[in-house]
């Protein structure tokens, strides 16, 4: 688990983000990668491959899970991962909740995320389809808390 912190974040400081990220693992349906603990703006997801695919056609959507309230998906599937490369990486592309998080091969990505997501508290889940990916990947959330002692941690 890494946490990085602004060192001019505070509430109500608009330069406070936060950046916390998994250990890297296989990634499988329903797996809780991040707990949000209070209201947070979600800034943006990215996951990095630490060790290759095989030719598994996995996909990777993301949900969030509340504690009150519904879950519901907050991308869409991304196009296979099968045979992703080591510093392959997916980025959320917040523009809306249905579109699929960008995958790019080259280790460069931009941070696509039009606008932030608001998260309550509760689990964002990974959505796995086809199968579990054979290659591990360490997930990266950036956030900014919404209220006094909103906070958003990595659950592997």
């Amino acid at each position: 688990m890494t946490v990085s912190v602004n060192p001019s974040a505070g509430l109500g400081n608009t330069n406070a983000y936060f950046t916390v990220a998994t250990s890297p693992k296989v990634m499988v349906n329903g797996d809780a990668v991040f707990t949000a603990i209070g209201d947070c703006e979600l800034v943006g997801i990215w996951s990095e491959c630490i060790s290759a695919n095989d030719a598994t056609a996995s996909t990777l959507q993301w949900q969030h899970n509340p504690t009150t309230g519904s879950a519901a998906t907050i991308s869409g599937a991304t196009a296979t991962l099968a045979s992703a490369t080591v510093g392959t990486i997916i980025v959320l592309d917040g523009g809306a909740l249905a579109t699929a998080p960008v995958i790019t091969p080259s280790g460069v990505a931009l941070h696509t995320t039009a606008r932030g997501i608001i998260l309550k508290d509760g689990i964002l889940k990974s959505v796995i389809g086809v199968g579990s990916t054979t290659g591990t990947w360490r997930h990266y959330i950036q956030y900014i808390p919404y209220e006094t002692g909103a906070y958003i941690y990595p659950n592997f």
